[in-house]
């Protein structure tokens, strides 16, 4: 029999040792402040920064092109999308080896302005934005299956009970969900009280901290990953500061 899941083998991280602390979920400064709130406006442009800087991106990138090979996904959900930027920057990653996507950006805010759409459509991607809880809109969408499901800076967020539902509802709607989340260890921890040296506002130093408190190491989402359906999990730290977790059905793409 097959077994239901299968974990890929990584090297541990050569910097510095494992988390000591269990996860600890904090609220966020930013989850709470309206939309127009000017340091709700000053915290996502540093959390543009921060992508960048971590090359988020990037580091998704690499990890779900090689699974498409010459069939590339026609459709991406992205949860906790935000404002659409990681999104598009991860557009600018793959829009020339992967034509002709269409994005599905998922936040409780809409958020997404005019010209962020127009950089996607000069991609030849197309995208739409839906405001909606996460957990209400996956449970409603029972008949939604998509290639690909994303989620940067977003599992974090959640506590461990809700965190294994939200992966539960996922695992019904895609063959492959890729995530880059804080990696919780002690480097990251002192690293995230730092950020004022990036210019970032209150809002931003306040957050960075709790998110890398409340941020995976080791195998923590494979755990959580239900045990159905025959999985490939492969979860590793990259970087100094970032967790990637990616799942793919064993029958569906290749991942390398």
């Amino acid at each position: 029999m097959m077994p239901s899941k299968v974990r890929v083998p990584t090297l541990p991280s050569s910097i510095a040792g494992r988390a000591s602390d269990n996860r600890r979920v904090e609220p966020e400064l930013l989850d709470d402040l309206p939309a127009n709130d000017p340091r709700a406006l000053r915290s996502r442009r540093d959390l543009r920064r921060l992508n960048a800087f971590m090359g988020h991106a990037g580091i998704i990138a690499r990890a779900v092109c090689p699974a498409y090979g010459g069939q590339p996904p026609r459709q991406i959900v992205d949860l906790g999308a935000g404002d659409g930027t990681f999104m598009l920057c991860l557009a600018k990653w793959l829009w020339q080896v992967w034509p002709n996507v269409e994005v599905t950006l998922v936040d409780r805010q809409d958020i997404v302005n005019a010209a962020t759409q127009r950089e996607f459509e000069t991609l030849s991607w197309s995208v739409r934005s839906v405001a909606a809880d996460v957990f209400d809109w996956l449970s409603r969408t029972t008949d939604l299956r998509v290639d690909l499901v994303t989620a940067n800076l977003f599992l974090h967020h959640f506590k461990d009970p809700a965190l294994r539902r939200l992966l539960e509802l996922v695992s019904g709607r895609t063959n492959c969900f890729a995530a880059c989340e804080p990696r919780r260890y002690s480097v990251a921890l002192r690293a995230s009280k730092w950020v004022w040296l990036l210019g970032c506002n209150p809002v931003t130093r306040h957050d960075a901290v709790a998110s890398v408190r409340a941020g995976f190491d080791g195998a923590e989402l494979s755990g959580f990953w239900p045990g159905d359906g025959g999985w490939r999990l492969r979860e590793e730290a990259v970087g100094l500061f970032s967790h990637r977790f990616v799942a793919q059905r064993l029958n569906g793409p290749k991942y390398n």
